[in-house]
């Protein structure tokens, strides 16, 4: 199955986030086609939690899921976040990043298996 766009998943999911209640923005637009996704979930108490693209032999294929995550960081301050953004950032110029406003950490994302 092809994979959907970056561009298109994220207008998804910031819609889906959206209909949910939860506060929803690009902080960085990568590449439409194919960019990495990683997404920043601040709680609003001074804590994030940051989940990124899960690595390939996590991932098992599913009916409809198109994307798989795992969480990079449960309840982090947000500077150690943005500081592993800022690295991710320096050896992948495309990826996007995402961030939510939620007190209750939803992520409204697939988690891969283990993660």
């Amino acid at each position: 199955m092809p994979r959907v766009l970056s561009s298109l998943w994220v207008g998804a999911y910031l819609r889906r986030c959206q209909v949910e209640g939860a506060f929803a923005a690009v902080v960085r637009r990568g590449a439409g086609e194919a960019g990495a996704i990683f997404v920043k979930i601040n709680r609003l108490d001074g804590t994030v939690d940051l989940y990124g693209p899960a690595p390939q032999a996590m991932v098992e294929p599913g009916e409809g899921i198109d994307r798989q995550f795992e969480c990079l960081g449960a309840r982090m301050e947000e500077a150690a976040a943005n500081a592993r953004l800022a690295r991710e950032a320096s050896f992948d110029p495309d990826l996007w990043i995402v961030e939510i406003e939620d007190r209750a950490g939803r992520a409204f994302l697939d988690l891969a298996p283990g993660a």
